[in-house]
């Protein structure tokens, strides 16, 4: 071998060193999840497709192709590996198998064999015609109930946080407050509907103020447990670092209570819903409680589960939106929260 080559050689030997050393990248396990998922979807468009009804729907054609399309989908991110928030998914593959298997069974029950009798229970067809057809009153009916949710909760949560905060530093404050949350805390905010209805100038008012008082007592009262049950230890400390009394409230109190109060918040959330849709129901001529008195006025079961169904996905995604904001607050007390 000539020298020039003897020197190549040399030359390249650290190169072929570290591209043998350098471990191959994996190949990304395909996720066999999604395909059944994927299979469970297009097994429901065949029989949407293949399977006659008993009586004709419009929507049937498109109702295969939403669930074709699901199925395709599932399989192409099947293939795609661990990339980006796809990862997010792989724990739901068999929930969004078994909504493909439950639709499917829905279909049957339904359309194609008409066990479960109309008008009481719609096919899956007639819910989709409702959401093709009837979707403006529908975004409509979600918008306005968010614009008279928002503002109550916020009023409710605000007074409830400040409330509680009081109650639990002050002893003045507790001990004219205590009382009055243990004895009408328990009160339900609906069983103030006439007299709010009656007091207020407007049903729009009314339950705004309503919405608030469910969302105040609960707040207030996890507040000033989360406020009393501080470690006296931290205020000891505080002191003798010569904090004020503001600091002890601003930077000891309300950050160490912070877990009550989005407990507090969630629970206020939950009974905010229900006050909703029953103000909505009796005073408030809109909104999905509106919606619902309609279809049932109506006997429009489609348009009922329907309003269902959106009401659900509003809800879910507020108390998401709230946990999101939760995480973010109290990323310092991660290992603390468990909820």
């Amino acid at each position: 071998m000539s020298s020039s080559a003897l020197a190549l050689s040399s030359n390249d030997l650290p190169a072929r060193i570290e591209e043998a050393a350098t471990p191959a990248s994996p190949r990304a396990p395909v996720w066999r999840g999604g395909i059944v998922a994927a299979l469970a979807w297009a097994g429901a468009a065949g029989v949407t497709w293949t399977w006659p009804d008993i009586t004709p729907w419009s929507r049937s054609g498109l109702l295969g192709a939403v669930e074709c399309t699901l199925g395709a989908a599932l399989c192409l991110l099947a293939f795609a590996g661990n990339r980006g928030r796809l990862a997010a998914l792989r724990p739901w593959d068999r929930w969004l198998g078994a909504g493909a298997v439950l639709l499917t069974l829905w279909q049957i029950l339904t359309a194609k064999t008409a066990i479960l009798p109309l008008p009481f229970f719609p096919p899956p067809q007639s819910i989709l015609e409702v959401y093709t057809d009837d979707s403006a009153r529908l975004l409509e009916s979600a918008a306005r109930s968010l614009l008279l949710l928002l503002p109550g909760y916020a009023i409710g949560g605000a007074v409830g946080f400040a409330n509680g905060v009081a109650i639990g530093w002050w002893k003045q404050a507790s001990y004219w407050g205590h009382p009055i949350l243990r004895f009408v805390g328990p009160l339900p905010a609906t069983a103030w509907l006439p007299l709010a209805f009656f007091v207020f100038p407007g049903s729009q008012s009314a339950s705004t103020f309503l919405i608030a008082l469910a969302t105040a007592f609960p707040v207030a009262v996890l507040t000033s447990s989360g406020v009393k049950g501080v470690n006296a230890a931290y205020y000891d400390i505080a002191r003798t670092l010569g904090a004020s009394e503001r600091f002890l409230i601003l930077k000891v109190a309300i950050p160490t209570a912070l877990p009550d109060v989005f407990v507090g918040l969630f629970m206020g959330l939950g009974a905010s819903f229900a006050v909703l849709i029953v103000a909505e129901m009796i005073g408030v001529k809109a909104g999905l409680g509106w919606y619902l008195q309609w279809a049932q006025g109506w006997a429009a079961y489609a348009n009922l589960y329907g309003a269902l169904i959106v009401m659900a996905l509003l809800f879910s995604s507020l108390i998401a939106l709230l946990f999101t904001v939760r995480d973010r607050v109290l990323a310092w007390q991660k290992a603390i929260v468990r909820w």
